[in-house]
């Protein structure tokens, strides 16, 4: 089970939770210290004598008892960094068997167990060498507030410790029933009082080892209490105390607390607390260039930082860009922006992208397989891809302002995410009623804070992924949108379905506008295109405009939601129905998926005298022309018509529709441009997709595959990514020519 509740009494000092660990805080240098019954600690003065005497104390003898109270802390840290150093005695070992061909653990799993353990050590170090030396060079306009503010600001390491303690438990658990080999000569227990490294070496380890952490800021909270108390108003450190001691009661507050876990921040007056509801990388739009941010939202405020690069080994640190207090911000709309429309960045760059990150992942796969020295540069080489395809990909604008009308632009690649931000930042606002400002000194504690207290870690790239995590399901997912229920009143109602794909999530199809009813009946069937995808998301609009050309959805989204693809259960071929439950109001769903190795199978058709599955050779002939006519009409009509709808490949039309333009053209029938006139832009998309896909042989033939392949080597990128989008997907071809 993970740590118990923490209750702490700010305003008398009492830990009622902690005695026997309050207790500890004592040691044989301090025979100055004494325990309350209730858990108190009080100080006596060093020499013998009433609690009279030390009342009547003068100034002079209460700064020379700041000096015992620092050495007892100096004592006390020391204790404290030799039992952090117990537990990073195992780590080393298990790292370094990490790295070998028979690892006892992944890296990634003993980064779990041992979460936040070695920044526990760093900072208690960095304390205690810095107030050692001011201790032994001791004298009473002697400061030390500054060390005790610094450590307070990093209490948000303590509550990333705690929430990922049931977390380890568990992993080591885990570890220890699916390795008989780790499980024999490694036991990690951390409900136990040892750890096993070998057979030869033991490691004992007191029950509550792990519990230090958090019974640390409780005996620390305590000695600010006697510190401050020893300290004269008058004093520099008496301010910075204050503040640190400020800090270290909202913190224990906040364990006790909260139900769910959310970050403490330390940069708050008058004990209110400030916490960590959201992060996230995103895209910020300025000047007309896209920038990476690390957007946070607490409760009272919206900030805006950007991540430094790191240099000399050092770790994260943020710039604050801008930010905004909650009850100042606004949503712009797209009527009321200034601001140029986004940019919009051609498909087929974006696909390019694609392309160049599929063949850099092919190469590492061939290098792991063959043991090469070239593996880090092209790690380095595929993050470099990454990073520039989330910078690019956006193009769903994200307005806030505030009350003065200063604005600022991100773009995001999903309408579910834009929505999650308006949602939770308007349900805090209800609570957030005055403006404020930061002083400069205040908002660089929070931007420092926000290096421990983000929950958002790296951007999401699949070069982050360890190679035994799933990478999700790569082919088509054939997705039948039946019905939905519970809206209480009558609406012009569709859906639209987003995939996750190369880190960031897209929209992927669309029904057509179910009108005037409480009980919409679509049953549309659309085949999507999976690439490593993990998630299926789902929104219900009721239409009210037409979207604008910058991406800008003015249609309002009535409820979404989302179900995870989960790989065995849509290995079979039956159809998998499902519901998706939203606000109250239920989607019914099928869903069947084929793998990659299935759906690009090609099989020759029996029918000769159609299009679909005969050679392209035979249909040209047939037809006394260079090109099939299905690729002149179906090009012909998106260049009349779909030129400007975003996405014209990518979404996916109504499989009823691409099946009856498919038997149209199979058939011969002379009515079939009446047809498309009638259907939506990407159901012809669709059908010129599935024309290429089926296809007995691929235009570019198998026997001079290999040759192609070696010849657009020395092509220029542009000629590259045509190329490789006809090997890679057919479907993605737009042929004029």
């Amino acid at each position: 089970t993970p740590p118990p509740a923490y209750v702490y009494d700010g305003d008398r000092g009492e830990d009622h939770r902690m005695q026997p660990d309050v207790a500890s805080y004592t040691d044989d240098s301090l025979s100055s210290l004494r325990l309350h019954t209730k858990g108190r600690i009080i100080r006596e003065p060093p020499s013998s004598g009433s609690l009279e005497s030390t009342k009547s104390l003068d100034v002079e003898k209460g700064l020379e008892m700041r000096k015992w109270v620092l050495s007892g802390i100096l004592a006390s840290e020391e204790a404290y960094l030799s039992h952090l150093e117990a537990l990073l005695l195992p780590m080393k070992p298990l790292k370094a068997a990490a790295t070998t061909s028979q690892p006892m653990l992944t890296l990634q799993q003993i980064e779990t167990i041992f979460f936040k353990v070695p920044e526990l050590h760093e900072i208690h170090k960095d304390f205690y060498d810095g107030l050692l030396p001011r201790v032994q060079q001791w004298s009473h306009h002697q400061c030390v507030g500054d060390l005790f503010q610094k450590l307070a600001s990093q209490l948000g390491v303590y509550r990333a410790f705690v929430d990922n303690y049931k977390v380890a438990v568990e992993t080591a658990e885990k570890c220890c029933q699916a390795n008989s080999q780790f499980a024999e000569i490694s036991e990690v227990s951390f409900k136990g009082t040892y750890i096993i490294l070998s057979k030869q070496s033991l490691i004992s380890l007191p029950p509550s080892l792990l519990y230090k952490p958090v019974d640390r800021v409780t005996r620390s909270t305590l000695v600010l209490h006697d510190l401050l108390k020893h300290t004269p108003s008058s004093h520099p450190d008496h301010p910075l105390l204050q503040d640190a001691l400020r800090i270290s009661q909202n913190f224990l507050s906040s364990i006790n607390e909260e139900i769910t876990p959310r970050r403490q921040s330390m940069t708050v007056k008058k004990g209110e607390n400030r916490q960590l509801l959201r992060d996230q990388f995103m895209v910020e739009l300025v000047e007309g260039a896209r920038k990476l941010r690390h957007v946070f939202l607490f409760t009272d405020l919206l900030l805006c930082a950007k991540l430094k690069k790191q240099t000399g080994g050092k770790g994260q640190q943020y710039d604050c860009k801008w930010y905004i207090p909650l009850a100042d911000v606004t949503f712009q709309t797209i009527d009321e922006s200034e601001s140029s429309p986004v940019s919009q960045i051609p498909e087929e760059e974006i696909d390019a992208m694609k392309v160049k990150i599929s063949q850099i992942k092919n190469e590492i796969q061939r290098e792991k397989v063959d043991k090469g020295k070239v593996l880090d540069r092209l790690r380095k080489k595929l993050c470099e891809q990454e990073s520039l395809l989330l910078l690019i990909s956006p193009c769903m604008a994200f307005r806030v302002s505030n009350r003065n009308g200063k604005g600022y632009t991100f773009l995001i690649s999903s309408d579910y995410e834009r929505e999650e931000w308006r949602e939770i930042i308007r349900e805090q606002q209800k609570k957030c009623f005055k403006s404020f400002s930061l002083t400069s000194l205040e908002l660089q504690m929070l931007t420092n804070s926000c290096v421990k207290l983000q929950t958002v870690h790296n951007v999401p790239l699949t070069i982050n992924k360890e190679d035994d995590e799933s990478m999700g399901l790569y082919g088509f997912l054939n997705v039948i949108v039946h019905s939905a229920t519970g809206l209480k009143q009558s609406l012009n109602l569709y859906c639209t379905l987003e995939v996750d794909s190369f880190g960031y999530f897209v929209n992927k199809a669309k029904t057509r506008v179910y009108r005037d009813t409480t009980e919409p009946n679509w049953n549309e069937e659309f085949e999507i295109e999976l690439e490593g995808s993990q998630t299926l998301r789902l929104l219900c609009y009721s239409k009210v405009k037409q979207c604008r050309d910058d991406g800008e959805n003015m249609d309002r989204i009535m409820a979404k939601g989302q179900i995870q693809l989960d790989p065995p259960s849509l290995q079979g071929k039956d159809w998998q129905r499902t519901v998706i439950s939203m606000n109250g109001i239920e989607v019914k769903l099928s869903m069947r998926f084929t793998s990659r190795e299935f759906s690009l199978k090609r099989m020759p058709s029996r029918k000769q005298s159609g299009v679909f599955g005969v050679k392209i050779g035979a249909v040209t002939k047939r037809e006394h022309s260079k090109v099939p006519l299905i690729v002149r009409q179906c090009v012909e009509e998106i260049e009349r018509r779909g030129m400007e709808e975003l996405g014209i490949y990518r979404v996916s039309g109504v499989a009823t529709d691409i099946q009856a333009l498919k038997a149209a053209f199979d058939a011969n029938n002379k009515d079939v441009s009446v047809m498309m006139s009638e259907m939506d832009v990407n159901a012809i998309a669709g059908t010129l997709k599935l024309y290429f896909r089926e296809l007995p042989e691929p235009l570019f033939t198998d026997e001079l595959y290999a040759n192609f392949t070696e010849g657009i080597g020395r092509c220029s990128f542009k000629t590259q990514w045509f190329a490789f989008s006809i090997l890679s997907s057919p479907g993605a071809l737009l042929l004029k020519q």
